[in-house]
């Protein structure tokens, strides 16, 4: 018994200082800000999740079509909204078959972050560094807006979406702030620099992490009946995803966290269903919409040579 409580110190300890470690150095790329309150790192994030039947969205609401009706619902009561989340994804979608609309696309970021911080403080860290790039590449768009129109950036500060300046001018597709960007000399192929085409590049590999851990979540049981865990599919994710552009300490850091991601169920609830067979079709739709947003970035940065940015 003595020896038994002194192993489950010693991975207690591990844990800690392996997490307070990993926080450390986070901190000096992460913003310093309020944060909200999740519970402890073994409780996630759940506001007022209520059991009644919800119902679904479709005059005027986010089900565009009869195809999604029956299946994207309001979730009352979280921050997340599946609905929300496959509105933007498809207002990103410019009308030429080819490029990415910025505003929506960071409001569909605004939904992946409420999803990702309803999972619990373990994965915060992973948030905060996606908020700081949306945060970043919205100050560039204002700052390049406001230099253009001879105003004061940090009069207008980024409270209000519409200030952003990402409705038209240089930051209004993905496609544009790639062309503008390069021309101004922002961005550098052999050093690191804060352009928006560095920080895109980021986002842009976290959406693949994202979108590959709900295809995880989408499909059924193994040959023997077994359900993947929400903690194997996103690890499983990461390495392919995110861990290779990652330092050592960060793969190191989520290989402690991921395992302790809430188990299916709850992911269940983040899409306002209770049965993986409701849960399915949802996920499919979504992954869908992710795939079309990712592949028109990707073709993008491709073409600009910007896979690789340092």
């Amino acid at each position: 018994m003595v020896f038994l409580r002194r192993t489950l110190l010693l991975r207690y300890l591990l844990l800690s200082t392996t997490l307070a470690l990993l926080l450390f150095i986070s901190s000096f790329w992460l913003p310093q800000g309020e944060q909200r309150d999740c519970g402890s790192v073994w409780q996630p994030c759940w506001t007022h999740y209520s059991h009644t039947p919800p119902h679904p969205l479709i005059v005027g609401g986010w089900a565009e079509s009869e195809e999604d009706a029956p299946f994207i619902k309001e979730c009352p009561g979280q921050s997340f909204q599946a609905g929300k989340l496959l509105h933007y994804l498809r207002s990103s979608l410019a009308k030429d078959g080819e490029d990415i609309l910025l505003e929506p696309y960071l409001l569909s970021w605004d939904q992946l972050l409420n999803f990702m911080e309803s999972l619990g403080t373990m994965v915060s860290f992973f948030s905060q560094k996606v908020r700081e790039k949306t945060e970043l590449i919205r100050e560039l768009s204002l700052k390049h807006s406001s230099e253009f129109n001879g105003k004061s950036a940090g009069s207008s500060g980024l409270q209000n979406p519409a200030a952003f300046g990402l409705n038209t001018g240089a930051y209004r597709s993905v496609r544009s702030m790639v062309e503008v960007e390069l021309k101004e000399g922002r961005v550098n192929f052999s050093y690191r620099t804060d352009s928006g085409c560095r920080t895109l590049l980021r986002l842009h590999r976290s959406l693949l992490w994202l979108k590959m851990m709900l295809e995880g979540l989408s499909e059924g049981p193994d040959s023997g009946g077994r359900y993947k865990t929400p903690g194997e599919l996103s690890r499983d994710a990461y390495r392919v995803a995110l861990a290779p552009h990652h330092p050592w300490v960060l793969r190191q850091a989520a290989e402690i966290v991921f395992p302790l991601l809430p188990d299916r169920e709850y992911f269940l609830q983040l899409v306002c269903v209770q049965k993986q067979e409701e849960a399915t079709p949802v996920l499919r739709i979504i992954i869908h919409a992710l795939s079309v947003v990712h592949t028109r970035t990707q073709r993008i940065l491709e073409e600009y040579n910007m896979l690789e940015l340092p």
